[in-house]
Formats: C-alpha cells, structure tokens, sequence
C-alpha cells in the first residue's frame, strides 16, 4: 500500500466590505487617535460600537468618545503568537472595559509574562505609529498606573471618513487525502492518471473518492484512464489570480478522460482561448518537474459526438 500522504494548506482571499455610519465613525476614530463608542436608549455605552442595541433590537447613532484607558475584566495567555496576530511574541488576549464604556473591546496586551496579567489591572491603549482606519490602529494595550485619561468629548464627525475596508480572511490546514487520492497522487508522479472502479455499477470515478458515489459502496480496482479525453464543458478566465503564472484570458474546463464517468478539471492549451469547445479531443502534457499535468492540447482529432459525453457534463 502507497504511503498515506498529508500537506499544509491555506485558503486566503481579501475580504471586501463597506461600512455603516457607526463602524464608518469607529474606525475613522481610530485613525486619529480617538476612541468612539454608541450609547443606548437606556444610556448603556457600548464598545466597540454596534448599529442596533443587542438587547431591544432598536438603531442607535449616538456616538460619544471614551477614555484610552481602562480595566481588564478578563485575559487568557497566549504562549506562540500566530501569523497576523497583534505581537509576535508571547502576549495576553485581553477584554478591557474602557473608561466610559460599558462593554469590553478584545485586543492584545503587551506584558513580560502571565504572571504581570491580573483581572482588574489598568491598561491604556498604545497606538500603531502608521494608521489607516482599522482594529490594528490599536497596536496593543499596556500596562498603566497613572489617572484614567479624559476624552475631549468628540462628536464623531470626520472630514474624511472610511467608508469601507479589505479585511484578509485566511484558514490555514493540513490536509490528507487518504487512500484512494494517495494512490492517485503517486501514480500522477509516474505521469500516470488512474481511477478506481465501483464493484456494483462498474462505473470508473477519478479522481477516485474510495467509495461509489452512487452506490455507497467501497472501491479499491484500479484503472487507468487516459491520457486524452475530451471537453465537456467549460469557462473562460479573465481575472488573474496572484498565485499563478498564467495570462488571461484562458480556459478551464471539465475534461472526461477516456476511461472515466466522471470529469475532472483542466487548463486548456495550445489553442486560442476562443476556439476551444465541447467535444474538443484533447490530452495531458506534463512539465519536466510537475507531478500533475500542466495543461490539456489539442489532439487533432475530430471532435466527440455529444451524445457521448452528455452525461458527463
């Protein structure tokens, strides 16, 4: 049996939001050093700051500015900082209850170990030398045993407010693909594509999955299918993605191997991107050092009659 194998993976993509008229205001404040919360209509100041009371569900705007300084009402101790996070060396999370506020706003505090963090401490906000109107404006609290600070009274009006911001999203993972796609990856570093075929209805699935879709039953046969197949379907990109190399537009589609039920997917090569159609007959071709096929070409040959391959787009 091949080695099982298992790879780190990240999902990441920017995040693209607009911004209402109290998170426009708190992140504006922010920016200029100034720390915003919204009161409710029972005088609750709430920090951060939310458009509709969480209580009675009723829209509040009433903005007022809090004090940089406050209390920790709770804190857990963060031993290895992760990628993105506030410090890169160990810190506490902390929720700290502004002067004036009356919610606590979660962030980072900066201190020399777990036995400098108590509930209770003092703390003040300690600002990012470069802001740009988001969370991290606030580099991180520290530790402070002077007088709460006095806020100016701010009303939360801005020249040049934020209107909107690009928050990355990022989910990092290890991924193992188990048996049957180990199986498949091994045999791709021989420039070979296989399948594994179902006891019950014959049908050939690649990549294989281990188990019949369709019948729910385990599969373990082994069949190779390809190298060519044809194009069922497909798309034509026009947005460049970061990570690849590859000019715009191109093609991707979903290629029936010879061999195969089921459609897998691919570029498209060798070909303008605007001649490419279903039917197109077309086969792998492998770079020097890849473990996958690069792209699908042409083969020449005539293109496949629909009706054999009509049930795999």
């Amino acid at each position: 049996m091949p080695e099982v194998l298992k790879a780190p993976l990240a999902v990441e993509f920017p995040f693209t939001r607009s911004l209402g008229p109290v998170q426009s205001a708190f992140l504006t404040g922010l920016r200029e050093r100034v720390v915003l919360g919204v009161k409710t209509g029972d005088g609750r100041t709430l920090v951060p700051p939310v458009e509709y009371d969480p209580v009675t569900a009723e829209e509040i705007r009433d903005l007022v500015e809090v004090a940089p300084t406050g209390t920790v009402t709770t804190w857990a101790w963060n031993h290895e900082p992760r990628r993105g996070q506030p410090l890169d060396t160990p810190f506490a999370w902390v929720l700290v209850r502004l002067d004036g506020a009356d919610t606590a706003l979660l962030h980072a505090l900066d201190a020399p170990g777990p036995d400098a963090v108590r509930t209770g401490m003092r703390v003040r906000v300690r600002w990012a030398e470069e802001r740009a109107g988001a969370i991290t404006d606030i580099a991180c609290f520290e530790p402070y045993d002077g007088e709460a600070a006095q806020p100016a009274g701010h009303s939360g009006e801005f020249a040049d407010a934020i209107t909107g911001i690009v928050a990355p999203a990022r989910l990092d993972y290890t991924y193992s693909p188990g048996r049957a796609q180990s199986a498949y990856i091994h045999a791709l570093g021989n420039r070979r594509i296989v399948g594994e075929r179902c006891p019950s209805c014959r049908k050939v699935y690649v990549p294989p999955r281990g188990a019949c879709p369709t019948c729910g039953v385990a599969t373990a046969e082994q069949v190779e299918v390809g190298p060519r197949g044809t194009v069922t379907t497909f798309c034509i990109v026009n947005i460049k993605a970061k990570n690849l190399d590859i000019e715009v537009p191109y093609v991707y589609a979903h290629i029936a191997l010879d061999g195969a039920d089921l459609a897998l997917h691919g570029r498209i090569g060798g070909i303008p991107y605007d001649q490419v159609r279903m039917g197109l007959r077309v086969e792998a071709v492998w770079s020097d050092d890849a473990r996958y096929p690069d792209h699908y070409r042409p083969t020449g040959e005539p293109d496949a009659e629909y009706d054999t391959y009509k049930e795999l787009l």
